[in-house]
């Protein structure tokens, strides 16, 4: 007789926990306002922005009140970037905040910085305007033809094409920009472009399957398979060997490598895939180390770099692999020691948002 209160209390606690972490959700979801994304834009609508962009420019200039105007860029720094923990879903990401940054041609330090962000900009509406694609390493030798004064590196094109689309808010693949490829797929996968023969991932060999660098080809393609996981791997001599010894049948599984720090169009196809089948695990075997660390996040949650974008290639990836609590089965001469480009990256990791509410369970 005398547990009836004691349950009455207990329910009364477990419905108050309830209702907290309810509000904790929904504070969590409204909170995603703040995010701050670039869209899928048809080529007209992203000449449009493009034209918007130029017009708002010579208006400042012809103003009784003439000005060089700075560019409101969506700063890409630590300080703006958040981490979403979505609401019906497990997969986080991150994501940049309404702030801006400027982008001037009034600091010498700046001046070239600016002048390419509009060369780039031109370039992009004349590819639209053609109907064609071109990656960034093509991209960079066309103005490498025309504007030979303002660009020296393969760096400065990359660093104005995210300029571009933190100014207009649109995907990099929206400005005629295709991702370059390193990423190849094998095991237990089916793949078909309309209207093409079925592939095989199983009888690609250990070279495995191209990942195409179109994403609009990516988006497209009929996937089938029977695999009970999808197997993320690091290191393309891992990658081979494991085709070779053809553990997709050992194991049900796809065999995925970017063959080190993941490219735009492997982690597309790889998010392509976690929306195809869901309920299949994805596991990343990477070194235990800052470097494999850094390329398992970048999976799992995108790159501050490209916080605008990151949300398009997000997985839910887990670890697979060493923990630190492994070290004492390894012998010691089989260890090899940190270089200082390694604790930089470490560094970076440990102070980043991203492992800040998981780091628990990455050690």
């Amino acid at each position: 007789m005398s547990r009836a209160p004691q349950d009455e209390g207990q329910n009364d606690q477990t419905g108050r926990t309830e209702m907290e972490d309810l509000c904790a959700s929904s504070l969590t979801f409204f909170s995603d306002q703040r995010l701050c994304c670039a869209d899928v834009l048809p080529p007209a609508e992203a000449r449009a922005r493009i034209e918007v962009a130029v017009l708002s420019f010579l208006r400042t200039l012809t103003s009784h009140d003439p000005a060089i105007s700075h560019l409101p860029l969506i700063n890409r720094t630590l300080r703006n970037s958040r981490v979403n923990h979505g609401l019906l879903t497990d997969v986080s990401w991150i994501f940049l905040s309404h702030s801006f940054g400027t982008r001037s041609l009034m600091r010498a330090n700046a001046t070239k910085g600016f002048i390419r962000v509009w060369k780039v900009m031109e370039m992009c509406y004349q590819i639209l305007l053609q109907e064609k694609r071109v990656t960034q390493r093509e991209l960079y030798y066309k103005l490498l033809s025309t504007s030979s004064e303002y660009f020296t590196s393969q760096l400065q094109v990359n660093k104005a094409v995210q300029d571009i689309v933190a100014l207009l808010r649109c995907s990099r693949y929206s400005l005629g920009i295709m991702a370059s490829s390193r990423g190849l797929v094998a095991g237990r996968l089916s793949l078909q472009e309309p209207n093409k023969e079925t592939v095989d991932c199983c009888s690609c060999g250990s070279s495995g399957y191209p990942i195409s660098g179109d994403l609009n080809l990516l988006e497209n393609l009929i996937m089938k398979t029977d695999a009970h996981y999808i197997l993320l791997v690091e290191k393309h001599a891992i990658f081979q060997r494991l085709v070779d010894d053809h553990v997709f049948n050992q194991i049900p599984s796809i065999l995925i490598t970017a063959k080190g720090y993941p490219d735009i169009a492997t982690r597309f196809f790889l998010h392509r895939m976690s929306q195809n089948f869901p309920n299949l695990p994805i596991l990343a075997l990477v070194d235990w180390n800052p470097a494999g660390l850094a390329i398992l996040c970048t999976f799992k949650f995108g790159s501050i770099g490209m916080g605008l974008e990151a949300f398009r290639y997000a997985c839910n990836v887990k670890w697979l692999g060493l923990r630190g609590s492994d070290l004492e089965l390894i012998p010691e001469e089989s260890l090899l020691p940190l270089k200082p480009k390694d604790i930089g990256i470490a560094k970076s990791l440990m102070s980043s948002k991203l492992l800040k509410s998981t780091r628990r369970n990455w050690h």
